[in-house]
């Protein structure tokens, strides 16, 4: 199989400040702030989440997690507003397989948050049955959202490849970047399936359980397995970054916004 030349990231789900500087000082290329304990997008308090940005280097990328979804677009858009000001790059929201997406994306789309860039998160172990709703992509790069990752709701139901076909996954990135948007992948992942979700060419892959001891999201994060899914994924060297913006114009920079100097 041809490999392709787009970068991947390396997310990182992290708790607390030492576990973001553990997982920079190993490779993540991004922290994500995040409180398993609260659900599969359990929200930090905002003070946690400035010390995880203020414990990582200016230049590694952070996002944050909002709580799991309601449907309600005006919630979605306060807690959206409320993560942007703890200073992360990137605010992560999450959707059901429901009816009323477009309205909250919208209604996102409509902030005024700066340079902070929000990224959809799609629980897809809910949507089994009915199938991946690809018609989001337009109207998320409509609402200027910088990209899409597939997530799981019960972390207990198994791992994201085990619920959806390699078919589905490839469809899905195939989508989202046919469109402008980062195609991401999360959901009880492991080292183990890195090799296997790499041949669908997405932009990020995400990890929280994966990164712990003995696989238990909640646990402590393991320095060993996060060497392990570092290793597993190829590094984000410079001249690959360079040389895949023409292959996805201008989303590398909306993954990674402008920083002051």
């Amino acid at each position: 199989m041809e490999q392709s030349c787009r970068p991947v990231s390396f997310l990182a789900s992290v708790t607390c400040e030492s576990e973001a500087r553990l997982c920079a000082a190993l490779g993540a290329d991004i922290i994500d702030a995040k409180n398993p304990a609260a659900g599969a997008l359990g929200a930090l308090p905002g003070e946690r989440v400035r010390a995880i940005r203020a414990a990582v280097p200016a230049d590694v990328p952070v996002s944050a997690t909002i709580g799991d979804p309601t449907g309600d677009a005006d919630c979605a858009a306060h807690a959206a507003r409320f993560m942007a000001s703890a200073g992360v790059d990137i605010v992560k929201v999450g959707f059901w397989p429901q009816d009323g997406q477009q309205q909250t994306v919208r209604r996102l789309g409509g902030l005024a948050l700066g340079r902070v860039r929000l990224v959809a998160v799609l629980l897809m172990d809910h949507a089994r049955n009915r199938g991946l709703d690809l018609g989001l992509m337009g109207p998320l790069r409509d609402a200027g959202f910088a990209g899409v990752m597939l997530d799981t709701a019960d972390k207990r139901a198994g791992a994201l490849p085990e619920l959806l076909s390699g078919a589905a996954l490839r469809e899905f990135v195939n989508a989202a970047q046919g469109v402008g948007l980062f195609a991401g992948f999360a959901g009880s992942l492991c080292a183990s399936h890195v090799p296997q979700l790499l041949a669908f060419a997405p932009d990020v892959l995400g990890f929280r359980g994966g990164l712990c001891r003995e696989g238990a999201r909640n646990a402590a994060i393991d320095a060993q397995a996060v060497r392990a899914v570092r290793r597993a994924i190829p590094s984000n060297a410079e001249s690959s970054v360079e040389s895949c913006r023409d292959v996805l114009p201008g989303a590398i920079a909306r993954w990674q916004p402008e920083r002051a100097v």
